[in-house]
Formats: structure tokens, C-alpha cells, sequence
């Protein structure tokens, strides 16, 4: 039986009693109402990715959305440990990435809500979740919502749960941001964060995406669904800038990809999946429903003209949660003046997407390296 605390009246004793949250007995669970609440169930201690870039004050007295406190974070994105991304899961008990017994059952509420606000405004968050800690104890379920642009006032927004298997939650609530999207860095706040029952809630499936559906518009765009975050090969020989200003195609910014020529890992090819989300090589329930596409198109050039990039495809990752689909162009000689390229997509399975884009070449048709750029990628 899973543990179910701080709830104290007798009829949801009986409902604890045979390890379940009945909807008309419970009608709410809370994860964060104020700091040291003995209503707060999990505890911020998860913490992920370039973790260095991290503080957090849980008991912060400026303007709560409600109560006495707020929490706020700020991330500096300065890839303390060279991972580009950080975020924080609410764990039970404290560290549990799944190697212990703890967390809730939940069963019987259906949706997550909860307040935030930055503090400039357009500090974008890439997903705040409800499970999708793995181990020996794992999850029962993994549901994110994002990317949130937030706003410099508070709002609430809701994560959908119905349908989905809440008999152990551990992992009860995460966010995640990336540098790419919060160049400068972020400061936000999270207030009354809560599991709560709705009647009138249906069950979300997927959502099929408009198009266009862009993997990179621009540097810290709202509209980049995918981070460069699959590096393959020899990745030692990489570097990635995805907000230079080398002459863009369009906006203000484009992607520059150095390829060196040192075989650091020994491969003699390298490579990079644009994932969602970040790292996520098919064990992640991430990605999206992108069925009304018929072509990927993007613009690239050389930075002398003459690179050759073996293969530029989306999809093709495989896992537990495996893209539905694949499609690719290749090779491709670069030349040294934008040019679009385009991958037909014309009776492929969209449906599910977690790889939206990746390049692949070697050292054999590169035997200086390369240096190429990209810009305007975009599912149409």
C-alpha cells in the first residue's frame, strides 16, 4: 500500500485504508501550498541537468500567489555542467529517483494545477510534468504540459490527467528549462501547486500540431519544439552555437555546427538529433503528433562551400516510446550561399515524433572537418 498522509478525516482513512483516493472523498492533494505547510506532500530535491545553474528559495515572501510565500528559482543557463538544460522534480522521499518505495496513489484526481510568473516576463519553462521517474519503483505514468512563455503576473495552468494511471506517483511534479530558450538566464516563481479532482475534465489525447511547426525559428524562440541534444559519434569534435549572427537566412539569429577533424572518440563520424525532450533516445513519453506535415524544409550553407553532410532526417529513434516514422535526404553538398533543402514527408507516420530533426557525416567526405550553418527549420 502506498502512503497517503496529512489528510485526517475518517472517511478518507477508509479510503487510504484500501490504498485509494476516491474522487468524492478527496478532492485535492497538495505538493506546495506554503513553505514548511504540513500540507506539502513531496520535497524539491530532484535536482537535473546543469544543476550548478541552480538556486531556489521555498520560502520567498514577495508577493505569493496566495499564503504567506512563494517559491522562486533562478537559473543562471551558464551549462555549469555542460548539459544546456536543468530542471527540478518534487520526489518521496527526498533523491528518490525511483530506488526506494515511496511516493502516492493518487487515483481518483485528474488534473495538476499550479501559479507561476516570471520576473521580467518571457522567461520560457520547456515543460513542467506530473511522474516519469524511472527504477525499480517507477512512475505509473508520465503527463507534461509546455512550452509556457510565462508573464510577469500570475496565472495558473493546469497539467490533464485523466485516464492516466496515478496508483504511484513519486516524481508528483517537475519543471525543466533549457539555455537555448533563456539565453540570459530565468527567474520565475511557483505558488500553490496541487493534484485536484474535476468532473467536468476530459481525457487529452495527443494534440495534432499546426503547421508550420518549427524546430529552430530563432534563438530562444517559443516556437523551437526540439533541443539539439542527441550528439552522436565522435561528440567530443563538436561544437554548436544556435544563436550566432553570422549572417542569418532569416530573423535574427541562425545554428553554426563545427565538425573538427579529430576522431576524439574514435568513431570518425559524429551527428546531432534535435529531440523532445532534451536526451530523450526513445525512454521518455515526449514528442508530438505532427500528421498534417508533408514536408520538413530548412536552409543551410557551408562556411567555404563544399561540406558534405551525409544525411539530414527527421525520426528514426528507437526505444520504448519509438518515433512512429522516418524520412531523409542525403548526401548533401553544401554550398556556400543559403540554400533550401527539403524532406518529403508525403505518406510517412507522423503521429509521433521525439526526433524532429538530425544531421549525420564523417571524416572520410570531410577529412578537414566542416563548418555549416543552419536556419528556418520546420515541419510544413
Amino acid at each position: 500500500m502506498k502512503k497517503l498522509l496529512g489528510l485526517g478525516v475518517l472517511s478518507l482513512a477508509l479510503a487510504v485504508c484500501c490504498g485509494v483516493y476516491a474522487a468524492e472523498t478527496a478532492k485535492s492533494f497538495s505538493v506546495y501550498t506554503d513553505s514548511k505547510s504540513p500540507d506539502n506532500h513531496y520535497i524539491p530535491s530532484g535536482w537535473m541537468g546543469d544543476y550548478g545553474d541552480l538556486t531556489m528559495d521555498d520560502k520567498y515572501m514577495g508577493e505569493p500567489h496566495a499564503g504567506s510565500t512563494s517559491i522562486k528559482f533562478v537559473y543562471t543557463a551558464k551549462k555549469t555542467q555542460s548539459q544546456g538544460w536543468a530542471g527540478i522534480y518534487w520526489q518521496n522521499p527526498a533523491n528518490n529517483w525511483g530506488s526506494k518505495k515511496g511516493g502516492f496513489d493518487l487515483t481518483g484526481l485528474n488534473k495538476i494545477t499550479f501559479w507561476a510568473k516570471g520576473e521580467k516576463g518571457g522567461e520560457i519553462v520547456d515543460k513542467f510534468s506530473v511522474g516519469g521517474i524511472k527504477g525499480t519503483y517507477p512512475d505509473t505514468t508520465e503527463v507534461s504540459t509546455g512550452p509556457i512563455e510565462l508573464t510577469t503576473t500570475w496565472q495558473q495552468y493546469t497539467v490533464n490527467l485523466v485516464g492516466k494511471d496515478l496508483s504511484y506517483i513519486n516524481g508528483g511534479f517537475c519543471w525543466v528549462a533549457n539555455a537555448d530558450s533563456n539565453p540570459n538566464g530565468a527567474t520565475f516563481f511557483i505558488d500553490d501547486i496541487k493534484f485536484e479532482y474535476d468532473p467536468s475534465l476530459k481525457e487529452a489525447g495527443k494534440k495534432v500540431q499546426n503547421v508550420p511547426f518549427y524546430v529552430y525559428a530563432d534563438k530562444g524562440s517559443i516556437s523551437n519544439h526540439f533541443i539539439p541534444s542527441g550528439w552522436m559519434g565522435d561528440y567530443g569534435d563538436l561544437k554548436i552555437d544556435v544563436g550566432t549572427a553570422d549572417n542569418p537566412y532569416f530573423g535574427k539569429s541562425c545554428i553554426k555546427i563545427t565538425y573538427a577533424n579529430k576522431a576524439t572518440n574514435g568513431a570518425r563520424w559524429a551527428g546531432i538529433y534535435w529531440q523532445n525532450p532534451p536526451n530523450n533516445w526513445g525512454g521518455v513519453d515526449g514528442g508530438f503528433d505532427l500528421s498534417r506535415a508533408t514536408k520538413v524544409t530548412f536552409w543551410a550553407r557551408g562556411e567555404k562551400g563544399g561540406e558534405r553532410i551525409e544525411e539530414f532526417k527527421i525520426g528514426g529513434i528507437m526505444g520504448e516510446f519509438s518515433d512512429s516514422d522516418t524520412a531523409g535526404i542525403g548526401p548533401v553538398i553544401m554550398e556556400k550561399e543559403w540554400k533550401q533543402y527539403t524532406i518529403d514527408l508525403k505518406g510517412k507516420d507522423l503521429s509521433y515524433i521525439i526526433g524532429g530533426f538530425c544531421w549525420a557525416s564523417n571524416l572520410d567526405v570531410n577529412p578537414d572537418g566542416a563548418v555549416f550553418y543552419l536556419d528556418e527549420i520546420k515541419y510544413e
